[in-house]
């Protein structure tokens, strides 16, 4: 793998390979680290590395504007069929939409694979021991990709905190949920739910199968975030596919 180019070495997917770059937001003494500074010098430094991912946020978002580009920011936990979601949806709207992604994650290129076999342009953003993709790095994979008119698709990397922070310059922001995880996630993690446009409760074919209390579910939604459309589907049986589609469509016009 090449990571000076951002390129493969068989010249398939483009990695952008962050693993050894700079955290450069300090991200272990901003919100997670309790056992060192505390009060307002950490405060402080979070409100910084913020305001420049904000900053940059705004220059993506003025570049897919000037370009007819709308990016979509996918969040979810691992597991929650993110991958699987994206991939059928290249292959069921990729002719009707021009379609391009962005992968995040910390380690591999497994999913650009699967979107590249899905029939995609795609570049995988590898982040190391990073828990979320930010501005600078949505930005090296725009360029990389080069977008014209269409819908960007962002699968950040796998987590239900820190991607909620970050603002990369997208259009709209999508939370994944799973019939799997249990009902309770959107109390757990209200500030992730309180960022979504739309939430995907995934998995819907196993609800025979779990203890899941969908009525539970809409109600802390709601509670959290009032404005969030919740859609109901199954990216293996294809249940609800057709609602998301229309979403998707209704964003790229």
């Amino acid at each position: 793998m090449c990571a000076t180019c951002g390129c493969s070495d068989d010249g398939s997917v483009r990695v952008i390979d962050l693993r050894t770059a700079a955290h450069d937001h300090d991200h272990a003494h901003t919100h997670h680290d309790h056992t060192h500074q505390h009060g307002p010098t950490t405060v402080s430094l979070e409100e910084r590395v913020l305001a420049k991912n904000d900053a940059l946020a705004e220059r993506n978002r003025g570049w897919l504007e000037a370009r007819r580009v709308a990016a979509v920011n996918l969040m979810s936990s691992p597991g929650s069929g993110k991958t699987t979601i994206l991939a059928r949806t290249v292959r069921d709207l990729g002719s009707d939409i021009a379609l391009y992604v962005v992968e995040g994650d910390q380690e591999t290129t497994l999913d650009a694979q699967r979107i590249e076999a899905a029939g995609c342009p795609v570049v995988q953003v590898n982040t190391g021991s990073g828990c979320h993709l930010d501005a600078s790095m949505f930005a090296e994979a725009l360029h990389a990709l080069d977008p014209n008119g269409g819908v960007v698709l962002i699968e950040n990397v796998g987590n239900l905190v820190c991607p909620a922070l970050f603002d990369l310059g997208e259009n709209a922001r999508v939370v994944i949920m799973s019939v799997t995880e249990g009902a309770d996630k959107p109390r757990k993690y209200p500030h992730m739910f309180r960022s979504a446009t739309l939430v995907l409760l995934n998995k819907i074919d196993l609800l025979p199968y779990v203890d899941f209390d969908v009525d539970a579910f809409h109600r802390d939604v709601a509670l959290v975030n009032p404005k969030a459309e919740v859609q109901h589907v199954s990216a293996t049986g294809g249940d609800g596919l057709d609602t998301w589609y229309a979403w998707l469509r209704a964003l790229s016009a």
